[in-house]
């Protein structure tokens, strides 16, 4: 699913280090599944949660109901996506996250200069590819501090970025890092996505990224790391 800060880009260069040590069996969680970008790439024992009930409800949608969802422009109009605010669409998170400019939770119609471009038919082809790869992946809304992980997981966290475009302005990053000390000293792997990290944690990868969520700002660049604690 369309999300703002999708790791799609970079999923096939961290998956591999996050992956390397995992064992028969052992369970991959991530606290802040998004779009389903990373984890949908994942086989075997997965969960993913997220606080937003819109982001589990979109995925939900895509991989139960994947024939149900509009499937072109005409099916879902933009004066249906000005709508979707006030009422209670069956797909709301779904169309509030995959026909929004960037990703962002109703952050714009998606539209190109020349109205050439059918973003629905896109956002449903790109549907049509993930529901395949997360038929198995539990789906559930929790905050981070009170999910349940089973025993010695793999944790992978994407969580709002400090100093980022907020999604959720009352996070809070000290409680976030203290949580993954906690994690890993329960005996869990735990790997995190971020610009920037406390001084315990250890940069396994990194690499400049370019984005441009924001019409009125253009591109942004950024250093993408994986950080880890041991």
């Amino acid at each position: 699913m369309k999300f703002m800060g999708s790791k799609n880009r970079i999923a096939e260069q961290i998956l591999p280090i996050i992956l390397k040590d995992r064992t028969s069996n052992q369970w991959y969680i991530e606290p802040f599944v998004g779009g389903g970008n990373m984890i949908d790439k994942v086989k075997g024992e997965r969960i993913g949660y997220d606080i937003d009930f819109n982001v589990i409800n979109g995925l939900i949608s895509i991989r139960d109901n994947i024939e149900d969802l509009p499937k072109n422009n005409k099916e879902f109009t933009e004066n249906d996506y000005k709508n979707l605010r006030n009422n209670d669409y069956v797909f709301k998170g779904y169309a509030g996250f995959a026909f929004s400019y960037g990703g962002k939770w109703l952050g714009g119609w998606s539209r190109d200069g020349e109205n050439k471009r059918d973003y629905v038919k896109e956002a449903y082809n790109n549907a049509l590819n993930q529901t395949k790869n997360i038929q198995d992946v539990i789906f559930i809304t929790e905050s981070f501090k009170k999910i349940y992980i089973p025993s010695k997981s793999i944790i992978y966290c994407d969580p709002p970025y400090g100093g980022a475009t907020k999604y959720n302005s009352s996070f809070n990053h000290f409680d976030f890092w203290d949580w993954c000390r906690g994690k890993a000293k329960e005996g869990h792997k735990v790997f995190v996505s971020e610009y920037h990290a406390p001084d315990d944690f250890i940069i396994l990868w990194q690499k400049q990224i370019v984005s441009s969520l924001i019409k009125d700002t253009g591109a942004k660049k950024g250093i993408e790391k994986l950080f880890t604690i041991y």
